[in-house]
């Protein structure tokens, strides 16, 4: 049994991991609700963790196109909003944590269906930064406060500035929850099995963008996510009232 669950997350981290590598957005959205279904410990810590050897890898392929200096405003903002975010989870019980993730999520979800006109300007920036932070280390998806902020910029560089990103703020949010007594040498452990899935997921993304250069997944994705977080916020629910 243990193996086949271990099995199944893997394969969750490689789908999610494969989806952010090819559009630069979707492996917390994504894989997140997913991995919780089969135990909360996986929020926040190694979803983080994975998140971040992701944004290694594609750094590291393409650091002679990264923008070091548009992104510090984001970066500087997530460290306040990322120690709200482990105060948030430090003082909530599990039933009332998952209603936050799963409400959390829909409006994540809805902020990345959102027909908003904005430009990555340092303001906005710095706004997207603190709410990235604020969600990204209470539930491990921060995606789509600072996919809002890139909305008219285009793939690419949407997800060069992403990973940039989650590279240099991911440490910070990882230490405000050790913290808090929500990263341990556990958390690793818990890590460690998944990642083969980054691995696999990001050599997924490399042959999709060629196979299928146009596809838009996003309604699919969208679909799948609003599933999983309302199945989260009805669990949440029913534990509170039962």
């Amino acid at each position: 049994m243990t193996e086949s669950i271990d099995i199944l997350a893997i394969i969750i981290v490689t789908l999610g991991i494969g989806v952010q590598a090819w559009i630069g957005l979707g492996f917390g959205l994504l894989s997140a609700p997913l991995l919780y279904f089969i135990s909360p410990d996986y929020v926040p810590g190694p979803i983080l963790l994975l998140g971040f050897v992701l944004s290694a890898l594609v750094v590291l392929r393409n650091y002679q196109q990264m923008n070091w200096q548009r992104i510090l405003p984001a970066c500087l903002a997530r460290i306040p909003g990322a120690w709200c975010g482990a105060l948030l989870l430090a003082s909530l019980p599990q039933n009332l944590v998952s209603i936050l993730f799963g409400l959390s999520l829909l409006l994540a979800i809805q902020v990345t269906r959102s027909r908003v006109n904005l430009a990555p300007s340092s303001g906005v920036l710095s706004i997207a930064g603190f709410f990235s932070g604020l969600l990204g280390t209470a539930t491990s998806v921060g995606g789509p406060p600072m996919a809002m902020a890139y909305q008219q910029s285009d793939r690419l560089t949407t997800r060069n500035d992403l990973a940039l990103f989650f590279l240099i703020t991911t440490p910070v949010s990882l230490i405000m929850l050790a913290i808090n007594n929500y990263f341990s040498w556990q958390t690793f452990m818990l890590t460690l099995p998944l990642l083969p899935g980054v691995f696999l997921g990001y050599k997924l993304a490399g042959f999709v963008s060629r196979q299928f250069p146009g596809t838009n997944v996003k309604p699919l994705i969208i679909g799948l996510c609003t599933l999983a977080a309302t199945g989260i916020l009805l669990k949440g629910l029913w534990s509170s009232f039962a």
